[in-house]
């Protein structure tokens, strides 16, 4: 079993000085930086580097970090570097390691709390996937996507599902998070309920997340990663959520969260950091009364928020009717899909481009890609 937790292990190295310019001479602010005093430690630190394709800047000491500690995205120190640091005054900041051998002296953990160390990672594999999601280069900015039912068996979580497949079905990365524990796990909603991953309850998260070792651990099911709560009624908690809808916004991904229709912490760190909410609401008048209610805490969370509505095949509320009735602009509208509810049954999603739900999920990918 994998488990992500923050600061754990490890200690010392020595120090080359370099520079790095890019070609116009002008300072390169891309580099990650390392003051580590140990020359066996230092070598190593440098041979994962260069597996992780992650450029570092070596620097001699304090001194020579202190231009580089604002803008370089991780800095990896290990502890003589760390007390030194905190001694210098150097403020807080994100994205710093503690690199070492053995396990921290006490005495150090007042010093690494002091510039806000984030973990302590040994020279190993682990601190390979932490470079390579520091330096990975999306060929865009990730979106986030929250989908919500305006009542009970609106079809929320196939439409999350639906939309992470038509991202993959497009060439791109999705990530596909249940933040419902009560909705019995988008695993089975995709028929990946045997498939081999980690979900929820196996994983220990906090702090920043590295994207490219969570998608290693994660089922994979028609091109998309889906992180499920499992059948026991337990759910992540805010800060779990709020780390891996970061990391896979951090690395380009479209990450699609199904959250519950009541408010619970996981489902505001998610909706927090979504680009658009989706209400997914039937042409019934008793779910445009429930959809009011779930579209004002939306509101009081400050989310963009569009209405998807399920129409009849004749007759009935018009879905500009219920977006009216809810208070929520219109985003498109969606018809009944033939044996969809049979299928899903029998764990076979549909794979069809073509029905309601993929052209559905299509438009919502279009209206979250174009902000």
């Amino acid at each position: 079993m994998v488990i992500m937790r923050p600061l754990c292990p490890r200690s010392p190295g020595t120090t080359v000085l370099h520079v790095g310019f890019d070609e116009s001479g002008e300072r390169d602010v891309g580099r990650s930086v390392v003051l580590v005093d140990g020359a066996e430690l230092l070598d190593e630190v440098l041979r994962l580097a260069a597996v992780a394709e992650c450029e570092l800047e070596r620097v001699v000491d304090v001194t020579a970090l202190r231009g580089r500690w604002h803008d370089a995205p991780v800095v990896l120190l290990d502890e003589r570097a760390v007390v030194a640091c905190a001694e210098a005054g150097l403020p807080r900041r994100p994205g710093v390691l503690l690199v070492s051998t053995g396990p921290p002296g006490e005495l150090t953990w007042p010093r690494a709390v002091e510039l806000g160390v984030e973990r302590a990672v040994s020279a190993d594999a682990g601190l390979v996937a932490l470079l390579r999601d520091a330096t990975e280069v999306a060929p865009e900015a990730g979106r986030v996507l929250a989908v919500l039912g305006g009542r009970g068996g609106a079809g929320a979580s196939v439409l999350a599902a639906a939309v992470a497949r038509a991202v993959a079905a497009s060439g791109g990365p999705s990530l596909l998070v249940d933040c419902d524990p009560l909705g019995g796990g988008l695993d089975l909603a995709l028929g990946a309920e045997t498939s081999a991953g980690m979900r929820w309850s196996d994983l220990d998260l906090s702090g920043r997340v590295p994207a490219a070792a969570l998608r290693q651990v994660l089922p994979a099911c028609g091109g998309v990663r889906v992180l499920s709560c499992g059948r026991d009624g337990e759910g992540p908690g805010a800060g779990a959520v709020a780390s891996v809808v970061e990391a896979g916004r951090r690395s380009g991904q479209v990450v699609v969260c199904d959250l519950p229709r009541q408010r619970t912490p996981a489902a505001d760190a998610a909706l927090d950091r979504a680009d658009l909410a989706v209400l997914v609401v039937p042409a019934e008048v008793r779910a445009c009364a429930a959809a009011r209610g779930v579209a004002r805490r939306l509101a009081e969370r400050g989310a963009r928020t569009r209405a998807l509505v399920r129409v009849r095949a004749s007759g009935g509320l018009s879905a500009q009717e219920v977006a009216a009735a809810v208070g929520v602009p219109l985003l498109t509208r969606m018809r009944g899909q033939r044996q969809l509810a049979s299928a899903l049954d029998r764990g076979r999603f549909p794979t069809s481009t073509r029905g309601p739900l993929a052209k559905a999920a299509t438009t919502v990918l279009e209206v979250l890609r174009a902000g």
